[in-house]
């Protein structure tokens, strides 16, 4: 870790205080956390600034389609059994947001970073991480973000001699070319339930073969490295061979999964996997999902689900038929405009759940629905769509200003 010398030159403070007074003013008028709009006035005035809040701070930054913002939080609670922690817990992962997380402490030991996939190479050399976390790459927001193999290839390029240590997800091959750079690796097992991106090769174009959870490119050679962490059924493995259990409040297998990579990266600080998987047990909800909310005298879990992959792994979480299941999509900036990625989704899956339909592209999802054979309504609103849903607790699935949409409508 670098030396407790302040970094913080006098143009730097000046930065950091205005930007703390716009955000302050941001929360006071209602227009949200100000983590935003008070990081790019403070960039504005000191475009160093983030590596300079960086500099006395050993950084982690995570990376992925699905699962950092979980995993951000998972690694976080974990490293605070070695030293205080800042991190940018509320998902703002742009260097706007990020600055303003670590210009929100200069006690912190630590800094676990969520990153962008599109920023993760410049974040990376503006703050000189210690360890970089990967964990899967899929489609998603198409009609802003790159093609999966252009993202594969930026971080490839980005992490080329790092001197970080790179926690990577060996069974996603995308994940597996972008780090195989970096002269740095831990491998780990965690699984990868959405294939759909990644049957071709990332490094010569050829077709990918996948027996079993393996896969290699029978043209190249380009092959599934052995890891040497790995999730199996409820335990992490160690490079040992010792079997950790894993106890969480967070559903899911890829809640496991975060967790098993969550427990590599602390053990590349010290921290023995018992010690961070007890401490990963504390995290109930993680911005939001997860949270079971009362409203209108009913229990209403909030889960969301951007793109494809997010999609089939929360099919996988909720309660079987015939729990009821609301689904909202939106496609404001923020989730991308193109919808076109609701036509990847196996909404087969939703089968005998009784089905309502809301937000801003509630006809879209509708015409996918009725394509799929499910029975649903339309409906104009939660407040409707919570009236017609038969008894029982309700799966409530929506997109990310959806979800947004719905925190702020329940009062969370």
């Amino acid at each position: 870790m670098a030396g407790n010398s302040d970094p913080l030159t006098p143009r730097a403070k000046i930065a950091v205080t205005a930007g703390k007074a716009v955000a302050a003013a941001s929360r006071a008028a209602g227009r949200g956390s100000g983590s935003v709009i008070g990081g790019r006035v403070a960039l504005k005035l000191d475009p160093d600034l983030l590596a300079r809040l960086a500099q006395n701070l050993d950084v982690i930054l995570v990376s992925a389609t699905n699962g950092k913002t979980t995993t951000t939080r998972l690694i976080a609670e974990a490293l605070r059994a070695a030293g205080p922690v800042v991190s940018n817990a509320l998902g703002a992962n742009m260097p706007a947001g990020i600055t303003s997380a670590l210009a929100g402490s200069s006690e912190a030991r630590y800094g676990v970073i969520e990153v962008d996939e599109k920023y993760l190479a410049g974040v990376a050399r503006d703050t000189d991480p210690k360890c970089i976390a990967l964990l899967n790459l899929s489609r998603d927001q198409l009609d802003r973000a790159a093609e999966t193999r252009m993202l594969a290839e930026n971080w490839r390029e980005g992490l080329a001699g790092s001197k970080a240590v790179v926690v990577a997800n060996c069974d996603d091959p995308l994940v597996v070319w972008a780090a195989s750079s970096s002269p740095n690796v831990i491998w780990v097992a965690a699984g990868q339930m959405w294939k759909d991106d990644a049957w071709s090769c990332p490094s010569c174009g050829g077709v990918m073969q996948r027996p079993g959870d393996d896969w290699f490119c029978g043209e190249c050679g380009f092959r599934r490295p052995t890891p040497s962490w790995a999730l199996s059924g409820d335990h992490v493995l160690d490079p040992h061979g010792s079997a950790w259990p894993i106890h969480l409040q967070l559903p899911g297998r890829a809640n496991k999964a975060n967790a098993a990579s969550s427990a590599a990266v602390a053990a590349v600080f010290g921290v023995p996997p018992q010690v961070a998987l007890e401490r990963m047990y504390q995290v109930q909800a993680v911005a939001g999902r997860y949270d079971v909310v009362q409203f209108q005298g009913r229990d209403l879990r909030l889960l969301l689900a951007k793109n494809p992959a997010g999609w089939l792994e929360t099919f996988s979480l909720i309660d079987p038929p015939p729990t009821p299941v609301i689904l909202s999509v939106n496609a404001r900036g923020a989730d991308g405009t193109d919808t076109s990625w609701l036509w990847d989704v196996d909404y087969t899956r939703l089968s005998g759940h009784p089905i309502c339909v809301i937000g801003d592209r509630r006809l879209d999802l509708a015409v996918r629905l009725e394509v799929a054979d499910q029975q649903f309504q339309v409906c104009e609103n939660l407040d409707q769509a919570v009236q017609k849903c038969p008894p029982g607790r309700i799966e409530v699935i929506a997109n990310y200003t959806a979800f947004q949409d719905l925190r702020r409508r329940v009062g969370n």
